[in-house]
């Protein structure tokens, strides 16, 4: 019997029938499939075939959909292992309390993204140049909160330039057990003190807001990311060349003509890192602020969940490029986080900086704008959003919020309360005996035990009760309520041993209290630089060196 010469080929026709045992009863077939039956002929069995077709094409069925699912599983898993985690903070001195929930029990979400300069890849070195930094410790060159109302209908991204002199915290690093004692210095290096734990952590004792999780990401991953959207549209009103000039080393290499444009892979990187075209550190603040309003409107307008290519990329390079807290380790909380910030119209979405002013120790740092700062701060802690565009509906119905949420533990004559002045400041000088004076008005209160501590004045911009431990929490709101200062000044602390009123100088004269003036929504700072995330028509200007 003749062989098919093709190697798999099946068997012709005439073989397949000469395998027929001869004994068996099965009726002759026409050569042809699907031929008609010979007149007077043996019937076909057509639907037992048919039943065993639909058997066969369910099966097939069935197989397709486990192994598609089961790809799906494994493509799942894939991007969940490209994910790298860390510890959310690196210590446990921190200053920030929760907003408590609205009226609705929705409490607002703070995000803290970090653009590092690592240059601990190939690959980052390639882009960041600075080939003599290769391997040392990164720095945290970009610094965002980005902050989500609790009703999730607005939402602020405000930057810390990376020159701000801060107090930072002791940290630890989770990877070597190193601990860094605390110090005084510009904001960027707390990346390379324990790693973003640590510069959450120096945030929070900034701010005093509460920051529920943390991103970095690298040179790669900001390239990476802005192929994968198919570019961002920036703007600047000159042409410009951020190069090295016989006065100023150095440079991002930006080129660019004047107005609109889409710039993708190296590009996007170096408008992010573009300061000396810009002017400086500030207005490089408004161009990344730019950059991610336009990110953010470029990805509402694309619906990548119709474009499988598109929306693999998309969730490959974010995988890749991020490295979160461990609390959002996963595909699908990432997924979520960014669907949340995704729903907020692009009115209700305003960038900011924070208020500041040169620091007089070095002109080329700067420190925060005391009260504008504090301004700041207090808007994100009692999450009054930075726009105007929400109406009445956003204002707040849970006037019963500022109460105490926990009970004393013992009773007020047995509580020992020490009183601080803090009235301090970098023009004037303390109040004498502000620490007495309330010291006697929380003795007439019942605090029998309350005294003044005599080891010096301090400098507080606003009073605080604070607390080491959650058993004085309650005892610690108590003594805030007695005063009349807000529960959110009310804070733990391992600074202190026991229920402590820092008298600040917001509270330089009289034994009440002064009342606080709520903020508005978009009442912010004049020295804020807001950028508000639905202006399509802001162009960067360019300084005059820079332009060709």
């Amino acid at each position: 019997m003749a062989q098919s010469e093709v190697r798999g080929e099946a068997p012709a026709v005439e073989d397949t029938m000469s395998l027929t045992p001869k004994t068996s009863k099965a009726p002759a077939r026409s050569g042809r499939r699907g031929g008609r039956r010979r007149p007077g002929g043996p019937k076909t069995d057509r639907p037992r075939r048919r039943r065993r077709a639909l058997r066969w094409s369910a099966t097939v069925l069935a197989v397709v959909i486990l192994g598609t699912a089961g790809a799906g599983y494994l493509y799942y898993q894939h991007l969940n292992g490209n994910i790298k985690k860390g510890a959310r903070a690196n210590g446990d001195d921190s200053k920030a309390k929760r907003t408590a929930p609205n009226a609705a029990g929705q409490t607002p979400l703070n995000i803290l993204l970090i653009g590092s300069d690592s240059r601990n890849s190939a690959e980052n070195v390639k882009l960041g140049g600075s080939r003599d930094h290769a391997g040392d410790p990164p720095l945290a060159d970009v610094q965002m909160l980005i902050h989500l109302s609790a009703d999730r209908k607005s939402a602020a991204m405000v930057s810390i330039p990376r020159d701000t002199r801060v107090d930072i915290p002791k940290c630890t690093d989770p990877e070597t057990g190193k601990v860094y004692p605390p110090t005084n210095d510009i904001i960027n290096v707390t990346l390379a003190r324990g790693g973003a734990g640590c510069t959450l952590l120096t945030w929070e004792n900034l701010t005093g807001v509460y920051i529920d999780h943390w991103m970095t990401i690298d040179f790669s991953g900001v390239v990476r990311m802005a192929d994968a959207i198919g570019g961002v549209e920036v703007c600047v009103k000159q042409n410009v060349w951020d190069h090295p000039t016989p006065r100023v080393p150095g440079g991002s290499g930006l080129k660019l003509k004047a107005g609109k444009q889409k710039i993708y892979d190296k590009q996007a990187l170096q408008w992010l890192r573009t300061r000396h075209a810009w002017g400086d550190d500030l207005m490089r603040a408004r161009a990344q602020h730019m950059y991610l309003n336009s990110m953010i409107r470029t990805l509402k307008k694309q619906n990548v969940f119709t474009d499988s290519g598109r929306l693999m990329d998309l969730a490959e390079a974010a995988t890749k490029s991020l490295k979160v807290s461990e609390e959002i380790g996963t595909v699908k909380k990432l997924y979520d986080l960014a669907m949340e910030m995704k729903s907020v119209p692009a009115n209700r979405i305003t960038s900011a900086t924070m208020p500041n002013l040169k620091d007089p120790q070095n002109g080329n740092h700067v420190v925060p704008d005391g009260a504008n700062a504090d301004k700041m701060w207090e808007m994100l802690k009692d999450d009054v959003p930075f726009d105007k565009n929400g109406g009445t509906s956003d204002a707040k119905k849970d006037a019963g919020k500022d109460k105490p949420t926990k009970s004393p533990s013992l009773d007020p004559s047995r509580l020992g309360v020490l009183v601080q002045n803090a009235t301090r400041t970098s023009t004037e000088a303390a109040v004498q005996q502000r620490a007495s004076a309330i010291g006697q008005v929380l003795v007439q209160k019942g605090y029998a035990r309350a005294q003044a501590d005599t080891s010096g004045s301090l400098a507080e911009e606003k009073t605080v009760v604070r607390y080491p431990s959650a058993d004085l929490e309650g005892d610690a709101q108590a003594v805030a309520k007695s005063l009349g200062i807000p529960m959110s000044a009310v804070q733990k602390s391992t600074d202190v041993t026991g229920v402590t009123v820092a008298v600040g100088a917001d509270w330089r004269t009289g034994t009440s209290y002064p009342k606080q003036s709520k903020p508005k929504a978009g009442d912010l700072p004049d020295n804020s630089d807001a950028v508000n995330g639905s202006d399509t028509s802001d162009c960067m200007p360019v300084y005059s060196v820079y332009q060709w």
